[in-house]
């Protein structure tokens, strides 16, 4: 039933009276509103972020982010799992005003001034919770928006009028743990929802050019790296990103630690079978980063 007939059926039921209208089959009223929070369903993103310069900087990527952002239906709402938000245990921010978090050292004050501010929703976040059985998840009201949203957020939706939640990352849990963890949040993708995950497939940040951070190029290992992701990506081979320790040296170098790499698993484990993926951005910079992004559906 369309939204119009719904309407139309609902004020025929009102001017019942009371008593009929209790008398109603109140399946058969489930059925008339369910759909109401049916949407198409919302493609998904990973996101490679990059500096936080990136958020006050126009360059290719920001222009990719923009680019992308023109491919996507405008959502109800987003839902961000950051790579700068590691905690022990799962949690969904939960406030209705989320603060921006600059969440970083040694930028120019024009950054600190930024403030992105996009509406929350508690809403979002308790159906969030209330979806995910493999963990208890916590409603927080403290976080906010840190730079790995926000930064690229911005760019995508540069009027801060969609509203935004975060998930965090357990640093206690293993890779497939997250997969299986961001599976149990699929079906948000036809309630309108734009779930992006926000990190870097390859970062690394010891070994990173600083003098040369404006410049694209990748070191050997790192194009490696990111050139077999790509592949593992394009085929639809997760079991082999999720076990990214078991892929070799220039793996185990562009992925140091796993932070900015598990979002991307957040994504793919929104892939469904037959589901085409679209790279952009796929560039490596300062020798040990990649800028690589995705957009599935």
């Amino acid at each position: 039933m369309d939204r119009k007939s719904f309407i139309k059926s609902l004020v025929s039921l009102l001017a019942m009276g009371p008593l009929t209208a209790a008398a109603m089959n109140l399946r058969e009223l489930n059925k008339m509103i369910e759909p109401l929070g049916k949407t198409s369903k919302m493609p998904v993103l990973f996101l490679g972020h990059g500096s936080p310069m990136n958020a006050i900087e126009e360059n290719e990527f920001v222009r990719g982010f923009r680019d992308i952002a023109k491919e996507i239906p405008k959502p109800n709402a987003i839902l961000c799992v950051s790579a700068h938000w590691e905690t022990k245990g799962t949690f969904v921010t939960a406030m209705l005003n989320p603060p921006t978090i600059h969440d970083f050292g040694g930028f120019p004050k024009e950054l600190f001034a930024i403030q992105y501010p996009a509406p929350g929703s508690p809403d979002l976040a308790k159906q969030t919770k209330s979806l995910i059985t493999k963990t208890e998840v916590g409603l927080d009201e403290k976080w906010g928006l840190d730079h790995g949203a926000w930064s690229v957020i911005k760019h995508l939706y540069p009027n801060a009028d969609i509203p935004v939640i975060q998930m965090s990352i357990d640093y206690t849990k293993t890779p497939q743990y997250h997969y299986e963890l961001a599976q149990q949040i699929k079906s948000l993708r036809e309630k309108g929802v734009l779930i992006i995950g926000s990190g870097n497939i390859v970062h690394n940040l010891r070994m990173v050019a600083w003098k040369q951070l404006n410049e694209t190029f990748g070191y050997e290992w790192a194009l490696e790296a990111n050139d077999k992701m790509k592949k593992f990506i394009l085929d639809g081979n997760h079991s082999a990103l999720i076990n990214f320790r078991s892929q070799g040296r220039a793996f185990d170098l562009a992925i140091p630690t796993p932070e900015h790499y598990l979002p991307l698993l957040y994504s793919l484990a929104l892939q469904d079978r037959n589901e085409q993926v679209k790279l952009f951005n796929d560039k490596a910079v300062a020798g040990a980063l990649t800028m690589t992004s995705l957009k599935i559906g």
